[in-house]
């Protein structure tokens, strides 16, 4: 049992900092993001880089997976004679689940990886230091710009993801279950309700913060040279997908009690 315990202590030690460090930085961000001035030319940038290049890894990821979905339903209700229900089930699965879940984890495995690494490597070569000389703020003119930049852009993703994906499911199941792409259509269109959009919607920006500002915050924290580069990168994309996984559980729990209360 105390071997136990001594084995746990660094785990817990580290996440207790962890969960600190990402609070404070969170309370730096929304301190500076309201008082002072935004740097657009910064944002813009930022949303390039997260936005406009992460598209075709999103498109790949969610035709696959509505392809993948497509056929497994329909192979699946097909021995039961409910094929007709998959373009249902297809819909409401990717808008509530695999769209905003599945798009979020692609872009915490580029982008995070990219946030991490790219300030990780501003704190070894001491680039973080020189701006506090100059009189500006590191979070101001680092740190926002990307969070922001991520809020912008993920529920934009996961939007086109959603139509991507039904796509794919749509061309599955004319192409192998036979099924008339007009029925399909309509199908997805008279069974999917708002409230299932909006549910896989609404994730999406509290995945953006997710894969963010924990990102930035192991960039930041790196201190001894390069190879702590690499593991503040590494942290960055395991501990973004892992909570990830996890909110949407909860998320998907809260959700549910809002739709049963309206």
């Amino acid at each position: 049992m105390i071997d136990l315990a001594l084995k746990l202590t660094p785990f817990l030690i580290e996440m207790l900092q962890f969960t600190g460090g990402v609070g404070l930085l969170t309370n730096e961000i929304l301190k500076e993001l309201f008082s002072t001035r935004l740097y657009w030319k910064l944002l813009a940038e930022q949303i390039y880089q997260v936005g406009v290049r992460s598209t075709p890894l999103v498109v790949i990821t969610a035709v696959s997976t509505g392809m993948v979905m497509s056929l497994q339903f329909g192979l699946g209700l097909e021995k039961f004679g409910g094929k007709m229900y998959v373009p249902k089930l297809l819909a409401v699965t990717i808008l509530r689940e695999m769209g905003p879940m599945f798009t979020s984890l692609m872009v915490a495995a580029r982008v995070g990886a990219g946030f991490a690494s790219e300030i990780g490597s501003m704190v070894v070569t001491q680039q973080i230091d020189a701006i506090r000389a100059l009189g500006t703020s590191p979070i101001r003119k680092i740190v926002i710009p990307r969070v922001l930049a991520t809020l912008i852009v993920l529920p934009v993703l996961v939007a086109f993801s959603n139509i991507v994906g039904n796509a794919g499911g749509l061309f599955i199941g004319a192409l192998e279950l036979k099924l008339d792409p007009s029925f399909y259509l309509l199908k997805v269109l008279s069974t999917s309700s708002l409230s299932d959009y909006l549910s896989g919607f609404a994730k999406s920006f509290f995945f953006a913060l997710i894969i963010s500002i924990p990102s930035c915050y192991f960039g930041l924290t790196v201190k001894n040279g390069t190879k702590e580069v690499g593991i503040a990168t590494t942290k960055a994309v395991v501990v973004s997908s892992i909570m990830i996984l996890v909110a949407d559980f909860f998320l998907s729990k809260l959700f549910w009690i809002v739709e049963k209360m309206i």
